[in-house]
């Protein structure tokens, strides 16, 4: 198996100015097919999400590195968004690049998602190296996937890795296509990729702090307030940075902090954790700034504290369903047994057969516990239902018949598939 180290002609340098970034435009425009295209971010870096590189690569149309900072706001870039728009776009993991190109002025209008692909023609493992093997017969040096994009000038080497990332693409999205066209599953795939394209931005979360690596530790809703305060003030304080907010607090140390609760700034300091992972000048120099709130937060009262478990409208957790919702846990574990067949027999992961939060919202039904008679009407009451919950039509056929069954069982099967939550 050959080891690409760099693309085939070399590695070109960045575009950072006007008059590179419109002859790269027009030698794209001459190209043919796809525009493969792919960006990389600070990721643990940077509190934002922006790109601070953006390859591309059509065939006859060359290998183009853009800086986006360096060409934020450029008039040309409405021009190579008129390029990008007539023609497929190729990326690999399409979801955690279109923000950041969106975010530029690119906004890809025909998708073919490589990852997303591989995983409905049910390859085994689907990461781009992973692929660029079994598929390509070629190995990527993947050694710099998790340096800090942010810094300028990028070393040569973090350049052939990031070039290296769409000049394979085209040809993987060919031998991505052709074992989904011989499975039959490309109309599948196809369906999939333009609604990822009409997806809304995310909802920011409800109380986002609750998702803080080692809550479950947490029982207190006095300690939940302490970690509520000192991540809303990390958060804060590292959006004004541009900081990854671990990089000014963990969240080991928060949890830390709310769990101890020191008396005083002396203990605070002097806690192990605290030794431990406060190293950087950035870290240290916050360190009263985290007294504070910590003393804010020692202050509020019963009333002001979260509850011990969010309010909103997600779902109970499944996990609960047994003993409060039976009928809802009932018809749950058999859509999961013979949605599990269904994926068997098409070759086809479970996830993407159906998403699993489409088949709970289904099952629970608002927790009514209502029992359902199969028929005629009950089929087209769960079709009309999973269109409205977003199911695409493809995946509406195929399990349309198994989820109206589903909902018809009154007690679980003996056998329960185990499918994590």
């Amino acid at each position: 198996m050959e080891l690409l180290t760099a693309p085939v002609g070399g590695t070109p340098p960045v575009i950072i100015d006007q008059a590179a970034l419109r002859e790269a435009i027009s030698e794209l425009r001459e190209g043919t097919g796809p525009i493969a295209i792919d960006a990389e971010r600070a990721s643990g870096y940077r509190y934002s999400a922006r790109a601070y590189l953006i390859q591309l690569f059509r065939r006859g149309g060359g290998l183009h590195l853009l800086d986006p900072i360096a060409l934020r706001d450029l008039p040309e870039i409405a021009e190579l968004q008129k390029v990008i728009a007539e023609c497929e776009s190729i990326i690999h993991a399409s979801t955690q690049d279109l923000s950041c190109l969106r975010e530029f002025g690119l906004d890809p209008q025909i998708l073919f998602d490589t990852e997303l692909g591989a995983r409905i023609a049910n390859c085994p493992r689907v990461g781009l190296g992973a692929l660029c093997e079994s598929l390509l017969e070629i190995s990527l040096a993947k050694e710099h996937s998790a340096v800090d994009w942010s810094i300028r000038p990028l070393r040569p080497e973090w350049l052939d890795y990031a070039a290296l990332d769409v000049a394979v693409l085209v040809d993987l999205r060919d031998e991505v296509a052709e074992l989904l066209e011989t499975q039959g599953k490309l109309d599948w795939a196809r369906a999939e990729f333009a609604h990822l394209l009409k997806q809304p931005p995310a909802k920011p979360r409800k109380d986002p702090w609750r998702r803080t690596s080692g809550m479950h530790q947490v029982k207190a809703r006095a300690d939940l307030a302490i970690v509520r305060a000192l991540w809303n003030a990390r958060d804060l304080r590292a959006s004004k940075l541009d900081l990854a907010p671990g990089r000014l607090l963990s969240d080991s140390v928060i949890v830390e902090l709310a769990l101890r609760k020191p008396s005083d700034e002396a203990e605070f300091r002097a806690l192990p954790i605290m030794r431990e992972r406060i190293r950087n000048e950035v870290q240290r120099e916050h360190l009263s700034e985290w007294w504070s709130v910590l003393q804010s937060a020692y202050g509020l009262q019963p009333a002001e504290w979260p509850e011990l478990r969010a309010r909103g409208e997600a779902l109970p957790p499944p996990r609960i369903w047994r003993d409060k919702f039976p009928l809802a846990y009932a018809h749950l574990q058999h859509a999961r047994r013979l949605l599990t067949e269904i994926s068997t027999t098409q070759e086809i992961p479970l996830e993407n057969l159906i998403s699993p939060e489409v088949v709970r919202r289904i099952t629970f039904d608002d927790g009514k516990e209502r029992n359902f008679n199969l028929s005629a009407d009950l089929t087209e009451q769960t079709r009309g239902t999973l269109r409205e919950l977003g199911a695409r039509e493809w995946q509406i056929s195929l399990t349309v018949d198994a989820i109206a069954q589903a909902l018809t069982e009154t007690e679980p099967p003996h056998i329960v598939p185990e499918v994590s939550e």
